[in-house]
């Protein structure tokens, strides 16, 4: 069985005034039908980059794809033209963008702003259909019809989030990508949010891209996860991997001791020493070795290259190659 999204070696470069940033090195992940893969890392690791790959909206004059696939239903994503990919985006392949606010005109009703996505994708229906579907939908995401000739600006935070939502799921995508959908939520809401998509996921069998930075989502949502730094994933492989697994990049350790843990009596957290490199300037050998608290010369000099854990669990790193841990 061929995944529903597979993407190779993908690399992606802006270029600005002062160079060229290389965002994204060799990205590589699959996602099969129905299942949730989270994209976890700090800010600045590449993860909205390579959700707007997918999508093919990076930005037009700045943007660039430097080389590999993004192959998705066995068609390659780059290689279509802007037509063609105009048919995918919203109808096969949806994204939930960080700030509902962006997302939403604030002059357009809001029914008239998820109907629009009817009025591309399914021309086939008639007008007291789409009106009917955009309806359902709204009561789907817990939003009364009756709401659907408001204005943006007269809904909350997080039923704005719900409005962005209906968009995305209108024409039920196989795929959604949802970047840090919550982040401008409360902790009520959130939750709220997070329950809502994941019925919403189940019920009509969408795949779906999470974003992330908060690892308790990832462990509630998400099947499989991949860790990314510095445009490069470093871990991947199932939740239980992440959560249960012993056998972890320094990087993944670290984020682990970034968070509260209940059990623990401490005064402090202890976050990553340091920042996320320049990517202008990328350290040579592993990206993250100027912060590994484990690196050794090797680290400085060579990449080290992906090793087989367990099943699909791969970690990027020397202490792990040839299968032996190197303290």
């Amino acid at each position: 069985m061929t995944n529903l999204l597979d993407i190779k070696d993908l690399t992606v470069d802006y270029k600005t005034d002062d160079g060229i940033s290389h965002v994204l090195n060799r990205v590589s992940l699959s996602i099969d039908k129905g299942e949730t893969l989270g994209l976890v890392g700090e800010t600045g690791a590449g993860k909205t980059t390579t959700a707007l790959s997918i999508m093919r909206l990076l930005p037009r004059k700045t943007g660039f794809v430097k080389n590999g696939e993004i192959v998705f239903e066995d068609q390659d994503l780059l290689k279509l033209t802007e037509a063609e990919m105009r048919l995918i985006r919203g109808e096969k392949i949806s994204m939930i963008f960080q700030d509902p606010m962006t997302s939403l005109n604030p002059v357009i009703k809001v029914g008239s702003q998820i109907r629009e996505s009817l009025e591309i994708h399914r021309t086939d229906m008639s007008g007291a259909e789409m009106d009917k579907r955009v309806d359902e939908i709204l009561e789907m995401v817990g939003i009364p019809a009756s709401r659907k000739n408001e204005y943006p600006h007269q809904f909350s935070g997080g039923m704005k989030q719900r409005v962005v939502i209906a968009m995305a799921l209108t024409c039920e995508p196989e795929l959604l990508i949802a970047d840090e959908p919550t982040t401008a939520l409360d902790v009520t809401i959130q939750a709220q949010v997070l329950y809502l998509m994941n019925n919403l996921k189940k019920k009509l069998g969408t795949s779906m891209i999470l974003i992330t930075h908060d690892l308790g989502i990832v462990s509630q949502m998400c099947e499989k996860v991949a860790v990314m730094y510095a445009g490069t994933i470093l871990e991947y492989g199932t939740a239980e991997d992440l959560f249960s697994g012993t056998e972890h990049h320094p990087y993944t350790v670290g984020l682990f001791g970034s968070i509260p843990d209940l059990k623990v009596s401490s005064k402090r957290l202890s976050p990553i020493d340091g920042l996320m490199p320049d990517p202008m300037n990328l350290p040579k050998g592993c990206v993250f070795h100027p912060r590994c608290p484990k690196c050794f010369e090797k680290c400085k000099t060579a990449e080290p290259a992906v090793s087989v854990v367990k099943g699909e669990h791969t970690i990027k790193c020397h202490l792990f190659e040839k299968g032996e841990k190197h303290e």
